[in-house]
């Protein structure tokens, strides 16, 4: 069935924040971007939804191809839908987090993923989209959560 619309739409998104807590130290996955917008640049896992395709399965997947990790337990955290936040348009990000303890997890590039890395959260390397303050609000939550 087409749909024929008078009016532009967002485009939408996932992103998903892993973080590993490892004796003390909290690390976050990210990955090296292969194309445009941002190429060679860190980034969180995500990507676009595909049609008809729920968000969770959506996360699920996007973290599966760029990073080979699966099985995780996703929760959604937060959507981002400033409209300059893609320059390739408007474009919406669901963001799911997931929390694990894992010194040995493997995770490895894949898709449109050049590299992948575990960075310490308190030095972060300069972030393609607004994948910084995502992050940043993800780690305020996480903060205030731990101290209830």
């Amino acid at each position: 069935m087409a749909f024929t619309y008078n009016y532009p739409r967002p485009m939408v998104t996932t992103d998903i924040i892993v973080f590993n807590t490892i004796e003390s130290t909290t690390l976050i996955l990210l990955i090296k971007r292969l194309n445009d917008p941002f190429k060679d640049c860190w980034a969180l896992p995500g990507g676009f939804v595909d049609k008809n395709e729920p968000l969770l399965n959506a996360a699920n997947r996007e973290l599966e191809e760029e990073t080979g990790l699966k099985n995780l337990q996703l929760e959604q955290f937060y959507t981002f839908g400033n409209p300059n936040r893609d320059p390739r348009g408007h474009t919406i990000s669901v963001v799911f987090t997931a929390q694990i303890s894992d010194s040995k997890v493997s995770a490895r590039a894949g898709d449109d993923a050049k590299e992948v890395q575990w960075f310490n959260v308190n030095s972060l390397p300069h972030l393609a989209f607004d994948h910084q303050e995502i992050i940043l609000q993800a780690i305020k939550k996480s903060s205030a959560n731990s101290h209830q």
